[in-house]
């Protein structure tokens, strides 16, 4: 994909993969489907496959032939809003409700994830109690329900890195100074790098930290970020663009030109030569979990 005035790709093939799975739900045929709404087979693959922008009016017309929900069909008619603009930057609570999260959509559709975190451990390989901690401590208004509900859904998330059918690769740096933060206690600090230790063990995660005394590094400057890769197709080339994603206090960016892409596999490159090796990595997580565990 080139750089241009289309900008970003991504709330295109969101929109398309909600409304492909909502068709799938209401077991309608591609053909089916166009013949109900009197379009072509080709549009209908060009809007699922993300191939064209879409109008909200257009997006509320097939949610109602697929029966989606009031909620579901007013998140995807502002989805729909999203997919002319030049760049995409969703800002929760604007045209998109807070409720809709199009990143786990990205996350399980992806066979690669570059990610580097320089506070918190990545919600793919949180524990459930350093989960409740951060999600509760974010959400201080929500009863325990709706909290244990959030926390269930972020380790649903992590069967993508064990699922039978291609588990997705992820690479994770971690800036030291998120193992020296006792999140949620000594306790669940202990249990969650030892959790760490224990997922680095599988043949397609690798955790490496970048320790303080590396001094100045990109990461100090790009901030946190998840460089996310798909599958590629019979010919070699990826089902959709690689794509970077920036999880902001108010809003998510997402980034999918390659100069853009580029200058973040760039950072990504000189974090990861700047960290320790895997074995060095495994030692300090230990070493860090033992002292947790000893205080």
């Amino acid at each position: 994909m080139a750089d241009g005035p289309t900008g970003s790709t991504v709330p295109r093939r969101q929109l398309g993969r909600y409304l492909r799975d909502l068709r799938n739900q209401a077991r309608l045929t591609v053909r089916a489907a166009a013949s109900e709404l009197e379009w072509s087979e080709a549009k209908m693959w060009r809007i699922e496959s993300g191939q064209t922008s879409l109008r909200s009016h257009d997006a509320e017309t097939m949610c109602k032939v697929y029966g989606a929900s009031k909620e579901l069909t007013e998140a995807l008619m502002g989805l729909a809003k999203e997919t002319k603009a030049r760049g995409w930057w969703h800002s929760y609570g604007d045209v998109i409700p807070e409720g809709f999260d199009l990143f786990i959509g990205l996350e399980e559709a992806a066979s690669q994830l570059w990610w580097y975190e320089s506070e918190l451990v990545p919600g793919l390989l949180q524990t459930e109690d350093y989960s409740r901690a951060i999600i509760t401590v974010d959400n201080p208004d929500e009863d325990v329900e709706e909290i244990e509900r959030r926390v269930l859904l972020r380790i649903r998330r992590q069967a993508l890195l064990s699922r039978v059918h291609r588990p997705a690769t992820l690479h994770v740096i971690l800036n030291e100074g998120v193992l020296r933060r006792p999140v949620g206690g000594k306790k669940v600090m202990a249990d969650q790098l030892k959790h760490l230790v224990e997922v680095g063990e599988l043949p397609n995660v690798t955790i490496k930290v970048v320790p303080f005394a590396a001094g100045l590094h990109r990461g100090m400057l790009s901030g946190p970020f998840i460089v996310l890769r798909f599958p590629t197709n019979g010919d070699g080339k990826y089902t959709e663009p690689p794509t970077v994603y920036s999880d902001g206090y108010t809003g998510d960016l997402y980034l999918d030109k390659p100069s853009e892409v580029a200058r973040y596999d760039a950072a990504f490159d000189h974090i990861w030569h700047t960290a320790l090796n895997e074995q060095d990595s495994r030692d300090l997580l230990s070493t860090m979990a033992g002292s947790y565990e000893e205080g």
